[in-house]
C-alpha cells in the first residue's frame, strides 16, 4: 500500500508539473499516438481532431486518359513506393487522370493529411487576399495585424513576405520527434495563439531561410484576420468549388477555431491533385483566372536566401534535367508539377524518416519524378 501510495504521488507531482510549464498538451499527444499504437502523428489522425468543413458545391470527376491505367509501373517504382509504405500515387497527364493506384486499404475517397502541403495552400490563400484588396501589400508588417509584436524585438521588422518565403528569424527548431518542442505544441495543443505569439526572434527577419512551420501559422493568423472568416470557409469560396473538388474536407482546428494552416487539410488524392493542376494551368479553371499569375510566378519563384531550393510555400528543383517544383508534407505527401510535360504527380503515405540529402529536399521525389517522367512521357 505504502508504495502504491508513493507511485500515486509521483505521477500525480508529474501531471500537476506539466500543467504548470504547460506542456499538458503532451497527454492530448499520448492519447492521440501511442495509445493508439502510433509513434507520431499520422495520415489517419485527421478524426482525432477539431476541424472546420472545406465544402466543395458541384464535384467534377476528373476525365480519364486514353491509357487510364494501361500501364504497369515498373518493378523499380513499386519497390520504392511499397518500402515507403505508401497509400496513392496518381499521375496526371495533359489534363487528365493517366495512372491511379492505391495500397494499404486506401482508396480514391480515403481522406489523409495533408501535413505541410498545406503551407502552399495558406499561402494561395494569402494570394488571394491580396488580389482582392483585403491585404494590401505583400509588404505588410504582421504587426499591422497583431499590435503586440510592435513592442517584440524585431517583431516590428516581420512582413507577411518574410513569413511566406521561410525568412521570419522566428526561434522556432523544425523538429517533428522531440515533444517538448514547438511543433507538437502546436499540434496536440488547445491554442495556436500560445504556442506561436510566445516564441521570440533570435534574428532580425529577412536576414535567411529557414523552413519553420511557426512562420506558416503566423501567416495564417494575419490572412484570417483580413478575410475575416474562417480560413476554410474562404478556401472553399475561393478555390475548393472552383476547382469542382470531388468532397468536402476537413481543416483541423485549435480549441478557437484556429485553422492549424502550416498542417493538417484532410483530403483525398484526386482533389489534392487538382491543386497541382491550378498550377500547370497559371491559376487558371477554365477561362477562369481564379489565382493571380503573377502571384503564382512568386510562388514557384526560388529565392537566393533559401540557396534557389524554395519560393513561397512551395519546394523547387531546377537542378534535376527534369525541373520540377511542389507541395511538401510530413511522411511524404506530395503534389509534383513538372510544367515541361504537362504533369501532376501525387504520391501520399506514411514515409517515416523519410531521406532528405538533395539539398534539403526529399530524394523520393526526384526519383519519381525522373521515373514517371520514363514512363508516360
Amino acid at each position: 500500500m505504502i508504495i502504491l501510495f508513493y507511485i500515486t504521488l509521483f505521477l500525480v507531482t508529474v501531471v500537476v508539473l506539466f500543467y504548470i510549464f504547460g506542456y499538458a498538451y503532451l497527454f492530448s499527444g499520448i492519447s492521440k499516438t501511442y495509445l493508439r499504437g502510433k509513434s507520431s502523428a499520422n495520415i489517419d489522425d485527421g478524426k482525432l481532431f477539431t476541424s472546420n468543413i472545406i465544402h466543395t458545391a458541384k464535384p467534377v470527376l476528373w476525365d480519364e486518359h486514353p491509357d487510364y491505367n494501361k500501364k504497369d509501373l515498373p518493378k523499380n517504382i513499386v519497390d520504392d513506393l511499397i518500402r515507403s509504405n505508401t497509400a496513392s500515387f496518381l499521375v496526371i497527364k495533359d489534363g487528365k487522370l493517366l495512372h491511379e493506384q492505391y495500397w494499404n486499404g486506401y482508396n480514391e475517397l480515403s481522406k489523409t493529411n495533408s501535413f505541410s502541403m498545406a503551407k502552399a495552400v495558406t499561402v494561395m490563400l494569402f494570394g488571394k487576399a491580396l488580389e482582392e484588396g483585403k491585404i494590401k501589400n505583400i509588404d505588410n508588417n504582421f504587426s499591422e495585424f497583431y499590435d503586440e509584436f510592435k513592442s517584440k524585438p524585431f517583431g516590428r521588422d516581420l512582413t507577411l513576405k518574410h513569413l511566406a518565403q521561410m525568412e521570419s528569424g522566428l526561434n522556432w527548431d523544425e523538429n517533428y520527434k522531440n515533444p517538448f518542442l514547438p511543433n507538437a505544441r502546436a499540434y496536440y495543443g488547445k491554442s495556436l495563439i500560445k504556442a506561436t505569439f510566445s516564441r521570440p526572434f533570435k534574428e532580425k527577419p529577412g536576414e535567411r531561410f529557414e523552413y519553420q512551420s511557426g512562420s506558416t501559422q503566423l501567416l495564417g493568423f494575419a490572412v484570417k484576420k483580413a478575410v475575416n472568416q474562417t480560413l476554410a470557409s474562404y478556401l472553399s469560396e475561393k478555390f475548393w468549388i472552383p476547382l469542382g473538388m470531388e468532397q468536402n474536407a476537413d481543416w483541423s482546428v485549435d480549441e478557437s477555431g484556429m485553422e492549424k494552416t502550416y498542417c493538417c487539410i484532410h483530403s483525398n488524392s484526386r482533389d489534392f491533385a487538382k491543386l497541382g493542376q491550378l498550377f500547370l494551368d497559371d491559376g487558371k479553371v477554365g477561362n477562369e483566372q481564379i489565382l493571380n499569375l503573377d502571384f503564382i510566378e512568386q510562388m514557384r519563384t526560388p529565392t537566393k536566401k533559401s540557396d534557389e531550393i524554395y519560393g513561397m510555400g512551395l519546394w523547387i528543383n531546377h537542378d534535376n534535367p527534369i525541373k520540377h517544383y511542389y507541395f511538401l508534407g510530413l511522411q511524404g505527401q506530395y503534389i509534383i508539377m513538372i510544367p515541361e510535360h504537362k504533369m501532376v504527380i501525387v504520391r501520399t503515405g506514411s514515409y517515416n524518416n523519410l531521406p532528405k540529402t538533395d539539398r534539403g529536399r526529399p530524394d523520393q521525389v526526384k526519383f519519381l519524378v525522373n521515373e514517371t517522367v520514363k514512363l508516360f512521357a
